[in-house]
């Protein structure tokens, strides 16, 4: 063998192909999670159809982006105020019984809005009130749907699950929006409402089936008040979960209002119709998924800190780029990796604040964590609203991509000072790699 051939990259085994595909799927080992997976993917699909098909029915009513961003607000600003309220429930009631419930109450709301948009009667306030609503039962299912997992997979393969659940909410959203457009443009936005009501019976079968070992709960001695400020102090004085949740608020403040903005992109930008608009959701689907199974296909949190802040500028980056394309081609290209970026960046900053909290706080922690990513969403949507009306959406959407590249470019300046506070949590949940011979890479492990 001469020295070039040495040199020469080896092309991976057909073992070796198998073991990397095997790791990335491996929650899928667990029965528990298995129904979950599927039953989520089907009403996941169902959900991404309703989210595009009620973005396209207000606008074609008014025509307003200040009402689009609106209907994002009320959709959204529930998690705000309930959400401690939601994560000290996580954390004392049986995690499945509340996420079956709030399965159930989405089901009903989503059929509301088929009855009334199938038979005429739909009303923009009424939209905007059943999106309030939606955003109520949201604020207790997050925290609960997040915390659940553990309880599915056991600790060792929580950033497993989660990447894989990333991936199922992804690949709907590339089904989902594509499957609306069809449908918006043949027969209207009604039927997908209808459908998305439908699609939760597969999810609330699939909780029904599972057989969960019952969770020790502690006794409770404090009061509820006492017990959420509890999860509070633990996010102040925890600089690394502080700095990986200060980043996701400033990301959704700024970054995450460019999707209530789409149907403006679709239509007055790009010159096309909901079908444009379902391929350009597709599209950010795709990248997402792409960002997802990358987590997945890791088995350890090393380096997921330099990841998260990578991810959170590409996202930033994509945006700037994507505001200023007025064409249609380019356009779908630039939503790629705004996906991705968008996708890295929550996931894993979900994987690395689940893998240092406690479990008995795990509700808790959650719940800001579903207020920093959902809660200040609608505050960047009805503001992202508003100054689109009087600057256009291009603008608003280069000027929240750079926000966002500013703010991940402090918090991976910010990382060296909380990478061994960041080692220490998750040595204590059993994750660190504490081998004197690995020192150097336990020095980057997580944070770094």
């Amino acid at each position: 063998m001469t020295e070039s051939d040495s040199a020469k990259p080896v092309a991976p085994t057909a073992a070796e192909s198998r073991s990397r595909f095997h790791d990335t799927i491996r929650s899928l080992k667990y029965r528990n999670f298995q129904l979950f997976f599927s039953g989520q993917l089907i009403s996941l699909v169902g959900t991404w159809m309703q989210n595009v098909a009620q973005a396209w029915l207000v606008y074609r009513m008014t025509g307003s982006s200040l009402l689009l961003g609106l209907v994002s607000f009320a959709g959204q600003i529930p998690v705000f105020p309930l959400a401690p309220l939601a994560g000290m429930v996580a954390d004392r009631l049986n995690r499945r019984k509340i996420v079956i419930a709030t399965q159930t109450a989405s089901m009903i709301l989503a059929l509301i809005l088929a009855f009334l948009t199938l038979t005429g009667r739909v009303k923009v306030w009424e939209v905007v009130v059943l999106a309030a609503f939606t955003g109520v039962v949201n604020s207790f299912d997050i925290p609960a749907r997040q915390s659940f997992l553990v309880e599915m997979v056991g600790r060792e393969d929580l950033m497993n699950a989660i990447a894989l659940n990333s991936s199922m909410f992804n690949g709907a959203r590339i089904i989902g929006p594509a499957i609306a457009g069809i449908l918006v443009a043949g027969i209207g936005e009604g039927w997908c409402f209808f459908a998305n009501g439908a699609s939760y019976i597969a999810v609330i079968i699939g909780l029904l089936m599972m057989r969960i070992a019952p969770r020790q709960a502690e006794r409770e001695r404090a009061s509820a008040l006492e017990h959420i400020a509890e999860g509070f102090r633990f996010v102040r004085h925890t600089a690394p979960i502080r700095a990986l949740l200060l980043l996701i608020g400033l990301v959704s403040l700024a970054a995450m209002p460019y999707t209530v903005l789409m149907p403006i992109f679709a239509a007055r930008v790009l010159h096309g119709n909901a079908r444009t608009l379902g391929v350009l959701g597709a599209a950010t689907g795709v990248g997402a998924l792409s960002g997802a199974l990358m987590l997945a296909a890791r088995t350890k949190v090393t380096g997921l800190g330099r990841w998260v802040a990578i991810a959170a500028g590409s996202l930033g980056m994509g945006l700037i780029l994507f505001s200023f394309s007025r064409w249609y081609v380019l356009s779908v290209i630039l939503l790629v990796p705004v996906g991705c970026g968008m996708m890295t960046h929550l996931s894993g900053s979900n994987t690395l604040i689940q893998s240092m909290v406690p479990d008995r706080l795990r509700g808790r922690v959650m719940s800001v964590y579903s207020m920093m990513f959902m809660g200040m969403a609608p505050l960047g949507a009805l503001l992202a609203g508003a100054i689109a009306d009087r600057i256009g959406a291009q603008w608003t959407v280069g000027m929240g991509g750079a926000f966002t590249v500013a703010a991940a470019i402090v918090f991976a300046r910010h990382l060296p000072k909380i990478r061994l506070e960041a080692r220490e949590l998750l040595s204590a949940q059993g994750l660190a790699n504490d081998d004197p011979a690995q020192e150097m890479t336990a020095r980057r492990l997580s944070l770094s």
